[in-house]
């Protein structure tokens, strides 16, 4: 009789701390500039990145965090490269400020420094749903700078990303019904092209942006500066109340 108890103890025991390796949990971190070795001696452009570091199961944990890096290293890739070789955050801004200089030298009458500001944070959580939001904003000479929004929504239970198609059940429907709520909020008639104030959506058809987040009472779209508009109008924010979006939704 006592070992069979002894037996059930060791398998409520094994549940439970599986279901704790499952857990993760959530740091802020951040680095400047003045936090490179490369400029201990140097004047270096402003590079600011604040950024989430997930700990706790270490195979979910990585696979998160080597999408958040992966997101740091290409925002602050320049030059011809398209693929980032940095293997550190530090390493790839310190990358960002030599091609600052390189091109300082090239061009020594460039007007203004080069500057990066970057951050992921976690704003929507929930049992089998998490939303990152990813911006960037870069001047690398010019007229003015560019900056994105973007969303990551994962599954915390594997660490993999979240498709549309796990995400909604029918997405051609809900485009219908984002159509509607993005009509009303820019004052656009059913019956006018969906181009007909301006706005540069290809072939006059409404689509939305390929990424989109998710914060506690709904569902946001960011079209970024030229996705649909000129720079001057900046970006064009979509929320649609999860209440309403519940129909359409998988989870959540």
């Amino acid at each position: 009789m006592y070992k069979k108890y002894a037996v059930v103890i060791l398998v409520l025991i094994a549940l439970t701390s599986c279901t704790q390796d499952r857990s993760i949990e959530f740091s802020s971190q951040s680095l400047t500039e003045k936090e490179l070795s490369y400029c201990k001696d140097k004047d270096c452009p402003e590079v600011t990145i604040n950024y989430v570091e997930v700990f706790g199961n270490e195979s979910i944990a990585g696979k998160i965090n080597n999408k958040i890096k992966s997101f740091i290293y290409q925002s602050l890739l320049l030059g011809e490269d398209t693929t980032p070789t940095a293997k550190t955050i530090e390493e790839a801004a310190t990358g960002f400020i030599e091609v600052y200089y390189a091109d300082k030298e090239q061009f020594p009458d460039m007007a203004g420094e080069y500057f990066a500001e970057i951050s992921v944070n976690e704003i929507y959580n929930t049992e089998n749903h998490i939303c990152f939001e990813l911006r960037q904003y870069l001047y690398t000479g010019g007229a003015h700078g560019y900056g994105t929004t973007t969303f990551l929504n994962i599954d915390p239970r594997t660490g993999e990303e979240l498709s549309a198609n796990e995400l909604f059940k029918n997405k051609n429907e809900f485009v219908d019904f984002a159509e509607e709520k993005f009509r009303a909020q820019q004052e656009i008639d059913k019956n006018e092209s969906i181009n007909a104030t301006g706005f540069t959506f290809e072939n006059d058809k409404f689509s939305l942006p390929e990424s989109f987040g998710f914060i506690q009472d709904s569902l946001i779209f960011v079209y970024n500066q030229y996705e649909i508009a000129s720079y001057a109008d900046g970006p064009i924010e979509l929320k649609i109340a999860l209440k309403e979006a519940k129909p359409f939704l998988k989870i959540d």
